[in-house]
C-alpha cells in the first residue's frame, strides 16, 4: 500500500476489498491478506480524516480569533 494514496483512492480500494470478503468466494490465505490490507487502508483513511479535522479547527480557531480582534 503506498502512503501517499489519497483518501479518496484508499476509500474507493477499501470498498472493493470490503465486497470481495463480503462475497465469501476468496480462499482463507486470501481473505486474510485482504483483511489486512484493508486495515492498513481503514487506518490510512482516519489518519487523513484526522488530519483534515486538525485543519479545519486551526482554520476556524485563527477565523474566530480574528473575528474577536476586529470587534
Amino acid at each position: 500500500m503506498n502512503k501517499k494514496m489519497g483518501f479518496e483512492e484508499a476509500m474507493i480500494k477499501l470498498s472493493e476489498i470490503v465486497d470481495r470478503l463480503e462475497n465469501g468466494d476468496e480462499p482463507l490465505e486470501s481473505s486474510l491478506k485482504l483483511f489486512e490490507e484493508g486495515s492498513a487502508l481503514a487506518a490510512l483513511c482516519y489518519g487523513k480524516l484526522e488530519g483534515a479535522e486538525q485543519k479545519i479547527r486551526q482554520i476556524t480557531e485563527l477565523e474566530e480569533a480574528g473575528g474577536e480582534k476586529d470587534a
